[in-house]
């Protein structure tokens, strides 16, 4: 590396480092649950001006495509069998993607969680005696917070996406899985750029506008020296196929294609959800992946590659299939859906909660509803972070109707919030309050299970309406009754039943 590029800066907690330190160091864990972190967003006024002008754009553009598109219902249900039909065959689809994978020289690798998929990232590229990685956009990585796990090996790994180097230059995170920057405008851009690409290589030109196609040129005048210079490449995949052992990258800007023939070394980090059966597949997602995720008819670099050609591309080429709690995912017979998901981000774009809250209140790589659905999964819902996600919905259903692969994200939703009652109702099962519930419930389920029953009580209410009179009923001196009667009132209780009324008004019950 040059001097230049050998500045440090310091971090949030003082510490040294080759890449700009982004906020929490990099990691999502630790971070304060929805129900907090949400709050904090909701004040940033000029982040939700330019989310709600985001999404606003993106949703028409995907509209527009699909109503375009006369078979679209049947490419989403072709999609849908496809990819329900590797969940149901996961293992012998993998098998035969890394044979076929060996077959072409490529060197698989198998991980079972983050670390062991960042273990084996960075061995690699240690092996190689390089000091800097350069990255084709991979929601993966981040997942694995690979890039601080990298920093912490002392190899810089530099984003080459636009959004991304946006994102990484701002000390930032991303706040959305196809658009990253979402939640910038183009002043804030020229701002970081101007600001910071001078510390980390070529500076931005001191007369730069917020013109986008300015803008791009100084990214694409950064970016070039570092694709030159790279000796190893990181990347994810949009799809791996496992008949010919092929691997797909789609891509608005060429910073991918720049990072699969430039390198020597391509490391590929992937999903093990990301496997599709055939070649024949792909015509499927090719069609509705750009239409989801961009509004485009289809990507400008679709990058196909099957191994190792002599004298063409990368010589030496790795893949990484990581589990990282896919598996626990796939056992649910619910929760499973979501592995059919192709990160196209449609759901994100259509969320309410997402536009106004934003990316970075969710705690995790995975904003909206699929964030919510997947990041309890693979994490657990140990973490109060993990249990406070599915409650980030309203329950609107726009995120099923847009889907591509038919998830249905709020049977997911709700699925999810039983096991977090259940799990909740276990640890404080020797709680007064939880003890207290018990009996309530009990209770309830005692009037509520005979008629008779329910007409004693309501008798009996007629004495508490002469003791309490046309008064509402506020806060009581009962634990678990004020958490609900903290926020409400409840109307006084009338003197006359509604049978009573009915028996009086309308004549004796037949």
């Amino acid at each position: 590396m040059t001097t230049e590029l050998r500045r440090i800066t310091e971090g949030n907690y003082g510490v040294a480092r080759l890449t700009p330190a982004p906020e929490h160091g990099g990691t999502f864990l630790g971070q304060p649950k929805f129900t907090k972190a949400v709050k904090k967003e909701l004040k940033l006024v000029v982040q939700r001006k330019n989310m709600r002008n985001a999404t606003t754009t993106i949703r028409n553009k995907r509209a527009l495509r699909v109503s375009e598109t006369p078979d679209w219902e049947d490419i989403r249900e072709a999609a849908y069998e496809v990819k329900n039909r590797v969940g149901r065959h996961l293992d012998h689809y993998l098998e035969e993607a890394e044979k076929s994978l060996t077959a072409h020289g490529v060197q698989v690798h198998w991980a079972r969680d983050a670390d062991e998929a960042n273990r084996i990232v960075g061995d690699i590229a240690k092996a190689k005696g390089v000091e800097e990685v350069v990255k084709i956009k991979s929601i993966t990585t981040q997942e694995t917070d690979l890039n601080e796990y990298l920093e912490e090996q002392g190899i810089a790994a530099w984003e080459t996406d636009l959004a991304e180097l946006i994102v990484q230059l701002g000390h930032d995170r991303p706040s959305h899985i196809v658009v990253p920057g979402i939640h910038r405008n183009r002043a804030e851009v020229r701002e970081i750029f101007l600001r910071e690409m001078k510390n980390y290589g070529r500076p931005c030109p001191e007369d730069v506008t917020s013109n986008p196609p300015e803008l791009a040129n100084a990214a694409r005048l950064h970016l070039r020296e570092k694709f030159l210079r790279a000796r190893v490449a990181v990347s994810g995949a949009n799809f791996v196929l496992a008949d010919t052992g092929s691997l797909v990258i789609v891509e608005s800007e060429g910073n991918g294609r720049m990072c699969l023939t430039l390198p020597d070394t391509l490391i590929s980090l992937v999903g093990i959800e990301k496997v599709l059966p055939s070649y024949d597949d792909l015509e499927i997602f090719l069609k509705l992946l750009p239409r989801s995720a961009t509004g485009e008819r289809m990507n400008p670099y679709n990058s196909v590659w099957s191994g190792v050609t002599p004298n063409d591309g990368p010589q030496e080429q790795h893949v990484i299939f990581m589990d990282n709690g896919r598996t626990n995912v796939l056992a649910d017979p619910v929760g499973r859906e979501v592995l059919r998901c192709i990160r196209c981000a449609s759901c994100i774009n259509v969320c309410p909660v997402y536009e106004r809250a934003g990316g970075h209140a969710y705690g995790s790589v995975y904003p909206g509803p699929i964030g919510i659905t997947l990041t309890p999964q693979l994490r657990g819902i140990d973490d109060p972070v993990d249990r406070t996600m599915p409650y980030a919905c309203s329950l609107c259903g726009a995120c099923n109707e847009v889907c591509p692969v038919k998830i249905p994200f709020t049977d997911i939703i709700v699925h999810l919030r039983n096991r977090v009652a259940d799990a909740e109702r276990k640890e404080l099962s020797k709680d007064v309050d939880v003890n207290g519930e018990k009996v309530i419930m009990k209770a309830a389920a005692w009037v509520l299970g005979d008629y008779k029953h329910w007409e004693t009580v309501m008798y009996a209410s007629r004495s508490a309406s002469r003791v309490l009179g046309p008064h509402k009923i506020g806060p009581l001196p009962v634990p678990v009754a004020n958490r609900w009667l903290d926020y409400r009132n409840i109307d006084h209780i009338p003197s006359q039943t509604f049978r009573d009324w009915w028996k009086a008004n309308r004549g004796e019950e037949k």
